[in-house]
């Protein structure tokens, strides 16, 4: 199945035809996929209320279209390629002939625990093949999955849980993270101290320790699949039934839980990965993303394995046992695209050049950033040094509220422009707003960026709140998806993510994009990373207050503030400096990568005692040290 898009004179075609004819466009590629019973109507929408149904009548199951369509022609084909924690540990390969087998013996095994098609289960669990087993297990008999990074406190996944009503977990002893290993049954046991919901607990052997296992409800991965026939017939799923649930982070602190339904998901899946990353036939692609979020669900397991791809899943961490380990596995395994975060390509970049040579990256075809804009000078970086020039860069732009890519370069056959994510996909109809809500169609302007038509993979529902869904997303601009960020249209029609909405400041009536001054302070010799918020100002309204990483500390904080103030003045203008900047070793992150500005804006608004929880941020240690240094 092949849907790419093999130059832009065609992509040109075919957004202008999802444009002029979007049921038309959907319906040719839906019947590419495999359908249990074809579907009477591909649309039927109304934005305000929200109500969005696709290829409504139909019924599919995805795990049959990941994997029972490939096995006559790609039944040999390594489907998974996983590369352990440590680099002398086994690498595994699993075809997709082997990994079908898994997938029927582990659905099976479900539903011998008595879980159900629209059963809620939690999956946690470290990133080994066994977790794309667990997703395709779910999806194959009807169960719900809601995955939650292994990395997540007890609490946090005791919300989660609670939130969706989970009747199981599945889980392991443990999981190895670069130089550390995490107790996660016990933290399991801990979060269901407060989770009545739960009947099950399956436990995956990784490091073999041997956890505490509460008879009646605990079993072993290894006793549940034992004796399971490998042969699991795929539940017929309606195309509007609920796939999966995500949790994103809410302005509210309370997690919202995205829905995705099966068939517009599968479709716009497979779709972006195809013509994003352009692979071919025999590739190797690699994201080193965690399947606990979006891009992981979307870009390792269901795109690639509905494209009959092959896909690369990493147990690690880009610096153990050294800054070279992306470079090297790339070399290993010969990967042809390779996709990552911008927050990975800074953090390696610091580290030096030297830990990319000696490392043979000509197999790569097309590199890919996600999680955040990102800012010239890695992005040159990544182009010079990891690319060789040779490689175009698709700097993605999506929510896990899209489903998948929004904006992108395809490949090689899109203009491309430094820290620009580029144009949107075929199907996607992007607008930019002002602040009345009237479009501004010209070019070479800014607004609030929307959507004014429904795709495929979008929201359908927070769960069990669809009266936060509204609000959240469809109140702000009628008949239009907000997605809550700031974007520029350049003259050529490229779109530059500028950052969230809250997170744009205000200064004198000037109106400045948080990555748009990061990305000048950035571009200081000095500076490694930085995060700015806005504060109130007496005068100018707001002012900006910088937090930023230095390769080293600096010697004279006066001068480097200086520095530091000259780039941003001479790039943007004096108007956009930083009135106060503090030096940090670290900023409050997400598991994902991302930076918690909402907690570095109450530090600088002097409220750091209203900072709420942050026990699930990558390092919690690091906002202590932020507060303790504040201006």
């Amino acid at each position: 199945m092949d849907l790419r898009i093999n130059s832009f004179a065609e992509y040109q075609d075919k957004y202008a035809q999802s444009v002029h004819d979007p049921e038309g466009f959907w319906d040719q590629i839906a019947q590419t996929f495999t359908w249990q019973k074809p579907y009477s109507k591909v649309l039927q929408w109304e934005f305000d209320t929200p109500k969005v149904k696709w290829f409504e009548g139909g019924k599919m199951n995805i795990s049959e279209n990941c994997l029972d369509r490939h096995l006559e022609e790609r039944g040999d084909k390594v489907a998974i390629i996983w590369e352990p924690n440590e680099p002398g540990d086994e690498v595994i390969k699993w075809t997709y002939k082997e990994l079908h087998q898994r997938v029927c013996q582990f659905a099976n095994a479900l539903k011998s625990q008595g879980i159900k098609k629209g059963d809620r289960v939690v999956i946690y669990m470290p990133m080994i093949p066994d977790l794309a087993v667990a997703l395709l297990g779910c999806a194959r008999i009807g169960a719900v999955h809601s995955v939650v990074f292994a990395g997540f406190s007890a609490s946090a996944m005791a919300d989660r849980i609670n939130d969706a009503q989970a009747v199981a977990v599945i889980t392991s002893d443990g999981l190895n993270r670069g130089a550390k290993q995490i107790d996660l049954k016990q933290i399991v046991d801990d979060a269901l101290q407060h989770c009545s919901s739960v009947h099950t607990v399956i436990v995956k052997n990784c490091l073999g320790w041997k956890p505490a296992m509460v008879t009646g409800r605990d079993v072993s991965w290894e006793e549940a699949v034992r004796d399971q026939s490998t042969d699991c017939a795929p539940e017929p799923m309606d195309a509007e039934d609920l796939f999966f649930i995500l949790y994103t982070s809410g302005s509210t602190g309370k997690p919202k839980g995205v829905v995705h339904t099966c068939g517009g998901y599968m479709i716009y899946a497979a779709y972006s990965f195809q013509n994003v990353f352009q692979p071919e036939e025999n590739d190797v692609y690699w994201c080193t993303a965690d399947i606990g979020w979006i891009t992981g669900h979307s870009y390792i397991v269901y795109g690639p394995l509905l494209s009959g791809a092959t896909s690369l899943m990493f147990e690690g961490v880009p610096t153990y046992p050294d800054a070279g380990r992306f470079w090297k596995v790339c070399d290993k395994h010969k990967v042809n695209q390779f996709y990552t975060a911008p927050t990975a390509i800074r953090a390696l970049m610091a580290c030096g050049n030297e830990h990319v040579q000696g490392h043979d990256l000509s197999s790569l075809k097309v590199l890919g950033t996600v999680g955040e804009p990102i800012n010239e000078e890695a992005w040159n970086w990544y182009h010079h040094f990891i690319g060789k020039e040779k490689c175009p860069i698709v700097d993605t732009w999506f929510q896990t509220e899209t489903g998948g890519i929004m904006i992108s370069g395809l490949g090689a056959h899109s203009p491309m422009h430094a820290t620009h994510a580029g144009l949107p996909l075929p199907g996607i109809q992007l607008v930019l707003l002002d602040k009345e809500g009237k479009e501004i169609k010209e070019n070479e302007v800014e607004g609030y960026l929307c959507i004014k038509f429904p795709w495929p993979s979008m929201i359908r529902t927070t769960y069990g709140d669809h009266e936060r869904c509204k609000q959240v997303y469809f109140s702000h601009y009628k008949g239009h998806y907000f997605t809550g960020d700031g974007a520029k249209r350049d003259a050529n029609g490229l779109y530059r993510i500028i950052g969230r909405v809250d997170d744009v400041i205000n200064v004198s009536g000037h109106r400045f994009g948080t990555a748009e001054i990061e990305d000048a302070i950035n571009t200081n010799e000095l500076v490694v990373e930085s995060a700015v918020v806005g504060y109130p100002h007496e005068i100018k309204g707001q002012s900006i207050y910088a937090y930023v990483i230095c390769n080293e500390a600096p010697s004279n904080e006066a001068e480097a503030r200086e520095s530091i103030i000259a780039v941003v003045s001479e790039q943007i203008g004096r108007i956009a400096k930083p009135e106060k900047i503090q030096f940090v070793s670290g900023l409050p992150k997400t598991r994902s990568g991302k930076i918690m500005r909402r907690i570095l804006r109450k530090i600088a608004e002097g409220e750091a005692d209203k900072l709420g929880d942050t026990s699930t941020l990558l390092d919690p240690s690091v906002v202590k040290e932020v507060v303790e240094g504040a201006l």
